[in-house]
């Protein structure tokens, strides 16, 4: 190990925009790198930067099931943005540096598994493309993702809700007031992985000190039983008291000790709209608290406009922890109970919304609870809103270490479909293989 105990990427994505006047543009990363390189963080010692690196479409199908495929749907800044994940979480398994904070856009927690558009600005997974890339190559199993995005990570707790594996917390405003309107507590993950997705919706108005109670009490005791072998953090800045698109009152200094008590191996930038007024103090507030430095002096010029935590939210915020602490303490047996409940199969149907490209989905997703290994998972789906109509796809996920007799039952479930004729595309999406089969 060298010195550099933080590593930087930084990827503005010049070329890619929604509309030039929207808040997920490229002056969400400018203005950062202009503070940071004002105040001499790169000519620091203990930090050093990375050029990102270009992803492959295996890494993204690796995760994806894009209809018809996923190189059809993304640019190659999305590949970039992923790149810039995998750079940094690389420089991190490499030993170059002991953590490594990803400043990339296009965002990723709102893409799913499967992807027929773009929706909540983001069309593939940064952080689920980085933790597939790093099981891969590296043999990482337990992982721990933290979405701190005041916005619900939807897409990434799609991707690993079937999977025991991954530990997904995400704090969020309550979605209940808040695109994308998910993330309740009731959302746990299915019969196999059952409490290994853990919400918290918190009030609007929300400030460091409710954030930090949740911290304290709940998050961080939660990773230290999962016991991971990584921590990554979907660095979401939308909590900010001036952020347009939310209603929290997070201040740069809650957000620097937050990454400082989280410790996490990898963040990657997720959201945050307030360019000017937030984003540089606290991405330069992360930084400094990542790298081990003192971030006591970074501080919003305006910060007297933080409203306070009201009476009702501080009770509001200790009940919802109580509630998950009877819940975690519970899981073992909430497990063992749902899988007996469920029997051989567990199914699920619901409609996903892509904002960003006028596309309804209407998916079913069946899980095999298998007691050999983690089953398999088959997804049928039809998306409605495409300029030609009406696309639809049949897949079958077979997950790492799948026993003999889910990997045929998966094939077989595949060639079924497609003999039927019902569906424009078939998949058999393989981890062990790492392959996505276009059937």
């Amino acid at each position: 190990m060298t010195g550099k105990s933080l590593g930087l990427v930084f990827f503005p994505a010049f070329d890619w925009a929604i509309t030039p006047s929207h808040p997920e543009r490229e002056e969400r990363l400018l203005y950062t790198r202009d503070q940071i390189v004002e105040e001499g963080l790169l000519d620091l010692p203990a930090i050093r930067e990375y050029r990102p690196r270009l992803a492959q479409i295996q890494d993204a199908e690796r995760v994806h099931i894009g209809v018809p495929d996923i190189a059809s749907l993304i640019t190659d800044a999305h590949l970039v943005s992923a790149g810039g994940a995998i750079t940094a979480a690389e420089a991190v398994m490499h030993r170059e540096v002991n953590r490594a904070f990803a400043l990339v856009r296009p965002p990723g927690h709102h893409a799913m598994r499967v992807v027929h558009g773009t929706r909540g600005f983001c069309t593939i997974n940064i952080e689920a493309i980085m933790v597939e890339y790093l099981r891969r190559y590296y043999g990482l199993n337990r992982v721990a993702i933290v979405d701190t995005d005041v916005h619900h990570g939807d897409g990434t707790q799609d991707i690993f809700y079937h999977d025991p594996d991954t530990l997904f917390i995400s704090f969020h405003q309550d979605g209940r007031t808040l695109y994308p309107g998910t993330g309740a507590i009731h959302e746990m993950g299915s019969p196999g992985a059952l409490c290994s997705t853990v919400n918290i919706p918190l009030p609007p108005g929300t400030t460091d000190a409710g954030l930090h109670y949740v911290l304290d009490n709940l998050v961080l005791p939660v990773l230290e039983d999962f016991k991971p072998d990584i921590i990554i953090n979907s660095a979401g800045q939308d909590n900010h008291y001036s952020d347009p698109l939310a209603n929290m009152a997070v201040t740069a200094q809650g957000y620097a000790l937050l990454a400082e008590k989280l410790k996490a191996d990898i963040a990657v930038l997720e959201g945050g709209y307030s360019i000017e007024d937030a984003l540089p103090y606290v991405n330069t507030g992360i930084i400094l608290a990542m790298a081990g430095l003192d971030y006591s002096r970074v501080i919003e010029p305006d910060i007297a406009r933080c409203p306070r935590q009201s009476d009702a939210n501080t009770r509001y915020i200790a009940k919802l922890v109580t509630e998950w602490q009877e819940i975690w303490h519970a899981r073992n047996k909430l497990r063992h109970e749902a899988v007996a409940k469920a029997g051989d199969f567990w199914q699920r149907r619901r409609g996903i919304y892509y904002d960003d490209s006028g596309i309804q989905e209407q998916r079913t997703e069946t899980v095999r609870l298998c007691p050999r290994c983690h089953g398999y998972l088959t997804i049928s789906t039809q998306a409605e809103g495409y300029p030609f109509g009406r696309k639809s796809a049949f897949a079958a996920i077979i997950p790492r270490n799948a026993c003999p007799v889910c990997r045929n039952q998966a094939h077989d479930a595949v060639q079924k479909a497609k003999k039927e004729g019902r569906h424009d595309h078939c998949f058999i999406q393989d981890k062990d293989k790492d392959t996505l089969e276009h059937i």
